[in-house]
């Protein structure tokens, strides 16, 4: 049954077939060759699987980060941001990288980022001269650093298939966010000085900043206000998602006041529309976990590594491999729903604790989003620099370089995200 899962998978997969409706296929193939799988018992696991209350913590923080980037907020805290570090050496990458992580606090989706910093940033730095490659490279590993920091909705889907929580994964993810944001803009700040990027070369003045810094206060607080209430046990995730979107629409339609009924009905139109594909790829990737499970794919990798392999840091560089190809050519959600109910087992038998596992997976997935072939923010930075996404990938390398450090620090120095 696993060698025709995967097999169809693998066809529909190269034949461009959504993940979602793929991972489908090849459930549908293997019940309807084997006279061992009921279908009513197939399509429960389907659906038990998107009834769980912490799934409701997707949706709204999605539309947190719709309210809070797609107005005037999301605006004035790119402006602060210039107008601090964009006089720097590659400051205007710079400026990317922290909107990147800033934006992390909020939505969780590094798909969404791309999208909305890119859109916004792109052009800009495109304006003051700036190579459209890089800055779609930039901005393409840049926009994974939102996945790292607290909300994330791959750590939610970790935490619901590997029973881990999920407030324990926000809070370690927090360090190698940090720490992935420093290195990036490190490499921004070098490749600046070294290609001699241009810059904003205006002094910095302070009663405009300390004007721009008021009006984004309430962009800059929102962050640390879920990390807080997290931290602190305050509020469930669930809950604080409700309490951010409620914090965003009130910060727009009040203080801002640009929150009308078209945007609001456009931000749930998104929001909503995210949330479906996520779920349809929580439902398929169910079927196909549950069905893995029934043939007992799991135990083998288990007894396989067992066997072959006779140390920890062995184990742990399979898993790593085998993460980082799968990256490469399924979307995040799909390959961390995938993954886990082969991995929390191998991770159980080598004594690695399953929070370790889950920042592991979410840091080494988050590379496949900007690795071709299939890099979902590689493309979407691209299309809005208007470049050749060969051009980007070439322009990518020292990021690469930053992101496989931090990930071999989560996965062999457990002591930097545990507490």
């Amino acid at each position: 049954m696993t060698a025709l899962i995967l097999m169809v998978f693998g066809i529909a997969a190269v034949a461009a077939v959504p993940i979602a409706h793929a991972l489908l296929m090849a459930a549908m193939a293997a019940a309807a060759t084997s006279d061992r799988v009921p279908l009513d018992l197939l399509v429960q696991q389907m659906v038990a699987q998107v009834q769980s209350f912490p799934l409701i913590a997707i949706p709204f923080f999605m539309l947190t980060g719709t309210l809070m980037m797609g107005g005037k907020l999301g605006e004035s805290l790119i402006g602060v941001l210039t107008t601090l570090i964009g006089r720097f050496h590659g400051g205007p990458g710079q400026v990317g990288v922290l909107s990147s992580t800033l934006f992390g606090g909020v939505s969780g989706s590094a798909v969404a980022d791309a999208s909305a910093i890119g859109s916004l940033l792109i052009p800009w730095q495109k304006r003051l001269g700036y190579p459209p490659a890089f800055s779609a490279a930039t901005l393409a590993a840049a926009a994974t650093i939102d996945i790292l920091i607290p909300p994330s909705i791959p750590m939610i889907l970790f935490a619901l298939s590997s029973n881990t929580s999920i407030a324990a994964l926000f809070v370690a993810g927090i360090l190698p966010g940090l720490a992935m944001c420093v290195g990036f803009m490190a490499v921004c700040w070098w490749v600046g000085k070294r290609r001699n990027f241009p810059r904003d070369v205006r002094t910095l003045d302070w009663p405009v900043f300390r004007k721009q810094l008021l009006y984004a206060s309430p962009a800059l607080v929102l962050p640390v206000l879920i990390i807080v209430f997290l931290r602190f046990g305050i509020a469930t995730p669930t809950e604080v998602s409700v309490l951010s979107t409620l914090y965003a629409g009130v910060v727009s339609a009040v203080i801002y006041r640009d929150l009308g009924m078209k945007r609001l009905n456009h931000a749930v139109f998104e929001a909503g529309l995210a949330t479906g594909v996520v779920l349809l790829v929580i439902m398929a990737s169910a079927a196909i976990g549950w069905l893995l499970t029934y043939d007992h794919m799991p135990d083998g990798v288990v007894a396989w590594a067992t066997a072959n392999l006779d140390s920890a840091w062995s184990v742990i560089l399979l898993m790593n491999l085998l993460m980082l190809v799968c990256g490469m050519f399924i979307d995040l959600p799909a390959a961390v729903l995938l993954l886990t109910p082969v991995f929390v087992p191998l991770a159980n038998a080598i004594g690695m604790d399953l929070t370790q596992l889950g920042i592991m997976m979410t840091v080494n997935l988050a590379i496949g989003l900007y690795t071709p072939p299939v890099g979902t923010t590689l493309f979407i930075t691209s299309a809005v620099a208007r470049v050749k996404v060969g051009e980007t990938v070439r322009e990518l390398g020292p990021f690469y370089l930053v992101a496989f450090g931090i990930l071999a620090l989560v996965s062999y120095v457990p002591a930097t995200i545990l507490r």
